[in-house]
């Protein structure tokens, strides 16, 4: 915002003696920090006047500090919605410069003030009574040390009494019970002290990790909003300022819901809220954003890249290099598989390459406590379709996988979900970045009642004639055994899906069929990106075996298989 700061010729500016405190009204918390919205009614005097807003937190970010009346109370073009009709309206009045004023007022030793806690004036009064204790202490051990001297004295005087011929037994014995009279209350009332700070040193360490969990130190470091304000006429008006601050984030979080008859999901999407800003979000409204105001909007820098040209061997122009790489095929929210493997590859939030801002339904509470809070933002039910599938090549489980369009209204972002069947929790996994009407795919657990065993064997020949039309064909015979071990009672039928692949290739040099005619039983369906599927129908107790073969034909120039 371009601000207009008045010359030091001016004449003096009035300042109001108590600030401000507007209230955080709206809050758009963003992938690593959060944009705070203050609103409400200021003082205006005729002229030139000087208002304090605050305190506000010490973590405001000053360039982006931005304050001004919302439409109609300012110049035009804000931008802004028009106030409620019961807002004062200020005509003429524009914000000439804003800046964030910061002050340091250490803690004031001495006595909690007023305003402090139970638990605050508890930790205290122990760390008080510590110090009497341990200064009562000291005062303890000096006598004793006394003690300790005047009985060194007189051993020394016994032994050179003794030594000398001129020896006091009486006097002797009168002086050591003295001592010993004077020492033994001591020493037993420095032990009692000994425990006594033990045991208070234990009850404050406990009493400062309840502090430190529900409390906060008070700041030393406090901040305010000076503004410079210039108004056609005194009055009444609505002041909005907004600014960024750090320390505070979000990520979506979900929980799924199996309906009993496997005809229905529930999917409640939720936001978990961090904030550590030093101030609490008392009933605002939240936004939540996907945007990184902090990545750099310039291009990256070009290097040079050299390319040389040289003549292919004869050996090359022969031979064609292969080798077998693992791809993931992914198509999200319609985009390119590019913008989604490098939105993937970002850190933080996955938003499909778009900022994506969703908001809370109601107003919430956050307080700056570094724990997360839970926000609803969203819940619908969706009809989905729930098929039990196993991939032999990753896991010998089968899980019940259920299959919905998603019908919130809003894009899912990826994050985890909880997934509850059958009334109870069955685990945590991952929601991919799904766009409005996307299908989604979440595995409800597994089926224990399955049993699949995968064995594959591989077999490599030699065909054709050298140097004419020979090749190499590598044969790939792969056998699943699947069971269902429920005991043999009266029962329906369930279907199992199993989906295993067969390479693609993207050279003619390298061929890959799948032999259909030894494939026992024949698959269901094989796409394009070589998936293989097959639809099973298996009753209680029975078992299937699966027999899958495919073959790799190469031409004499190919290496790398």
């Amino acid at each position: 915002m371009a601000v207009t700061r008045p010359s030091a010729e001016s004449a003096p500016v009035p300042t109001t003696e108590d600030p401000y405190a507007l209230p955080v009204t709206a809050v758009t918390c963003m992938e690593d920090r959060a944009q705070i919205e203050r609103t409400g009614l200021v003082q205006l005097v005729a002229g030139v006047g000087r208002l304090r807003i605050g305190p506000v937190t010490p973590l405001t970010v000053d360039r982006s500090l931005r304050a001004e009346f919302p439409a109609g109370d300012g110049p035009p073009g804000t931008g802004f919605s028009e106030p409620a009709s019961d807002t004062p309206r200020m005509t003429g009045a524009r914000v000439l410069d804003a800046r964030v004023v910061r002050m340091y007022t250490p803690t004031p030793p001495g006595e909690p003030g007023r305003d402090a806690s139970g638990l605050r004036r508890e930790v205290h009064a122990l760390e008080r009574e510590i110090e009497d204790a341990r200064q009562l202490r000291q005062r303890l051990d000096n006598s004793l040390a006394v003690i300790g001297q005047a009985k060194a004295d007189l051993y020394r005087d016994i032994v050179q009494g003794a030594g000398a011929g001129d020896a006091d037994p009486e006097r002797w014995t009168d002086r050591l019970e003295r001592i010993e009279q004077a020492a033994e209350p001591r020493i037993e009332e420095a032990d009692r002290l000994r425990r006594r700070v033990h045991d208070l040193e234990e009850e404050l360490l406990e009493a400062r990790q309840a502090l430190t969990a529900v409390e906060s130190e008070p700041q030393q470091l406090t901040a305010f909003v000076d503004l410079v304000i210039e108004a056609e006429r005194a009055g009444p008006a609505e002041l909005r300022v907004t600014n960024l601050v750090p320390c505070a984030l979000w990520r979506p979080a979900y929980r799924a819901t199996l309906a009993a008859d496997r005809r229905s999901v529930l999917l409640e999407t939720d936001a978990f809220v961090w904030q550590d800003t030093g101030e609490d979000w008392s009933g605002v409204r939240l936004s939540l954003s996907t945007a990184r105001p902090t990545l750099a909007a310039s291009p990256p820098a070009l290097t040079e890249d050299v390319l040389t040209l040289r003549e292919r061997s004869s050996e090359e122009r022969r031979t064609v290099e292969v080798d077998l790489r693992e791809e993931e095929i992914r198509t999200v929210g319609g985009e390119s598989a590019a913008e989604t493997v490098g939105a993937a590859a970002l850190p933080g939030l996955q938003d499909g390459g778009a900022v994506r801002v969703l908001t809370a339904p109601r107003p919430v509470d956050i307080p700056s406590d570094r724990r997360p809070h839970r926000v609803p933002l969203s819940s619908f039910s969706a009809p989905c379709q729930v098929e039990n599938m196993c991939v032999p090549e990753l896991s010998p489980l089968v899980a019940a996988t259920a299959r919905f369009a998603n019908s919130a209204g809003h894009v899912l972002l990826a994050g985890p979900v909880e997934l509850v069947r059958g009334g109870g929790f069955v685990g945590r996994g991952e929601l991919a970045f799904a766009g409005l009407g996307e299908e989604v795919r979440l595995a409800f657990g597994s089926e224990d009642t399955f049993r699949v065993v995968r064995h594959l064997e591989e077999s490599r020949e030699t065909a054709g004639l050298a140097g004419i039309n020979q090749r190499t064909v590598i044969t790939r015979r792969l056998r699943l055994f699947v069971s269902r071990l429920d005991a043999p009672e009266p029962g329906g039928e369930v279907e199992l899906v199993i989906r295993e692949r067969v390479p693609v290739s993207e050279v003619s040099a390298v061929e890959v069929r799948v032999r259909t005619e030894s494939s026992v039983p024949a698959p269901d369906e094989v796409d394009a990106d070589g998936m293989v599927r097959y639809r099973l129908r298996l009753g209680p107790g029975e078992r299937r075996e699966i027999g899958l073969v495919y073959d790799l034909t190469a031409s004499s120039g190919v290496t790398g298989l």
